[in-house]
């Protein structure tokens, strides 16, 4: 018998978080619902659901940013955004965020159904536990964190630090890394990147965090 799926979900509204809760339910999945950002990190880090349905528009947070610190501490969950925005550099962004589908309010409980089916469907077996973090991150206060030590990060430099940390010693090219931290079509020079790389590798050495960004010439920048 194949497990039963685990369906997180974090939306701050109380009257729509119940709906998805009944819904999902109703499909036979077992619900962890959560109402903040912060809350969302706290549990689903260490016990990961099969499939996390993400508001963007989080009354500490943006949703983005929190799919962004799950990534960073090992959590490979699909994610699904709701969101009111659907403007394409919104649609977008949260794409480059690490989402796998996007869904805008108001919207029918069949399609948010249907989009979950299709989801579970590609994610295969159970999501396995994450691996020790390194660095954390922090999207309710953009801060990063290695022990006791934290050091405030711009939203620019969360963005960026998150996306490396979500793939750590993987080499991610300048292409991604301004995909990344930037909107869509922003227009960012070599040394506009390299600056908040060398602005991170100043925080990092802030809080003594063992990992440190590395320079691939000619390619990007990996953390490890």
């Amino acid at each position: 018998m194949l497990p039963v799926a685990s369906i997180g979900v974090c939306e701050d509204d109380d009257e729509l978080r119940g709906v998805l809760r009944s819904a999902l339910q109703r499909e036979g999945w077992t619900v962890r619902a959560t109402a903040s950002g912060s809350e969302a990190v706290r549990a689903f880090s260490a016990e990961p659901p099969t499939l996390l349905v993400l508001d963007i528009g989080l009354p500490d947070a943006d949703g983005r940013d929190v799919c962004q610190a799950l990534r960073a501490r090992g959590v490979r969950s699909p994610v699904l955004f709701l969101t009111a925005r659907d403007a394409l550099p919104d649609r977008i962004s949260g794409f480059h965020a690490g989402g796998d589908d996007y869904l805008t309010k108001p919207f029918a409980l069949a399609e948010l159904l249907v989009r979950v089916n299709a989801l579970l469907r590609r994610a295969g077996p159970g999501e396995a536990p994450p691996r020790p973090a390194g660095v954390l991150l922090d999207p309710a206060t953009h801060a990063v964190a290695a022990g006791d030590a934290t050091a405030m990060l711009t939203p620019t430099e969360f963005r960026l630090l998150a996306a490396l940390a979500g793939r750590r010693a993987r080499v991610l090219r300048r292409a991604e890394l301004v995909a990344a931290g930037w909107p869509d079509g922003a227009i960012v020079h070599d040394n506009t990147l390299d600056a908040y790389i060398a602005r991170l590798r100043r925080k990092l050495r802030q809080v003594g965090a063992a990992e440190a960004l590395e320079t691939v010439r000619g390619v990007g920048y990996v953390l490890r």
